[in-house]
């Protein structure tokens, strides 16, 4: 074998294992979400807390501001801990207030890089607040999150294979460079089948499903495009390596964030504070 045939199967081998060990890392991590997003309640919003203040975290390491230690981690951390306990209480007007001091405290103590951390907590606020309020409808929050979950994962895996196969035009190259129009269209193409599903089980009328779970698909790839964005403008590759294959939490979870926000807006708006997993199913 030749220098120039070796050196494509040594790309390939990296490549293949990193494949299997994001194939592996879901098959366990799936499940569990998916039995903590059905049992809800206090395993539910725990599980959710945890996930914002490790997004959280990310965040300030990824801008370079995990430095500031204390002064912008306490309240943060703090701020979120304090809003899922008051979650976990039925107290949902109440934690907007730790929220909102959480906030105030990283923009005030945070002596560099102000815009970018207390962007960082509004982010991980905002990822929290979506995912319980969508889960807290008993009849229709564990369907409706699920959906979220099915449409972003499929999203992600028809991207993944639809770019692998098809390749093509890149998306846009300056912020992701692997990512092209066709793993786009096949992402949201596979969203599609997913809400179509959902559909033929009675959940929901079909256009307004399909409606749904498109616009679902676009945020959660636009969310992937943010937070690519944002790792770029701090020549950061991973948010950390606590998940083998996919890197951190923020990167795992960028497009979900995106997509549960935009869910939640939309159930909020038809069926308001403690509605909106019903809001999102009855159309």
């Amino acid at each position: 074998m030749t220098e120039g045939e070796a050196a494509p199967a040594a790309v390939a081998e990296p490549s293949s294992r990193n494949l299997l060990m994001r194939v592996i890392a879901a098959l366990v991590l799936a499940p569990i979400a998916i039995a903590i997003a059905y049992a809800g309640g206090w395993l539910w919003i725990a599980l959710v807390t945890l996930a914002a203040i490790g997004l959280y975290l990310e965040w300030l390491a990824i801008v370079g501001a995990a430095h500031q230690r204390m002064r912008v981690v306490a309240p943060g951390v703090v701020g979120l801990a304090i809003a899922g306990c008051c979650l976990a209480f039925g107290r949902t007007a109440a934690s907007l207030v730790p929220l909102a001091l959480g906030f105030a405290g990283v923009a005030l103590f945070s002596p560099e890089r102000r815009g970018w951390t207390a962007a960082g907590f509004g982010y991980a606020a905002a990822a929290q607040m979506a995912s319980i309020l969508v889960r807290l409808d008993q009849l229709w929050g564990f369907v409706a999150l699920i959906l979220i979950l099915l449409v972003v994962w499929v999203t992600d895996i028809g991207g993944y294979f639809a770019g692998r196969g098809i390749g093509g035009p890149k998306l846009w190259p300056r912020v992701s460079p692997k990512k092209t129009w066709a793993g786009a269209v096949g992402g949201f193409v596979a969203s599609l089948v997913v809400a179509a599903g959902f559909a033929l089980f009675g959940v929901s009328r079909t256009g307004p499903l399909l409606l749904l779970g498109a616009a679902i698909s676009i945020a959660s790839q636009f969310g992937d495009l943010f937070e690519s964005a944002v790792k770029r403008r701090f020549g950061v590759k991973d948010s950390s390596q606590i998940i083998p294959g996919h890197g951190g939490l923020l990167d795992r979870l960028d497009g979900f964030v995106a997509a549960v926000v935009l869910a939640a807006i939309f159930g909020f708006l038809r069926g308001g504070v403690d509605g909106v997993g019903r809001g999102l199913m009855i159309w």
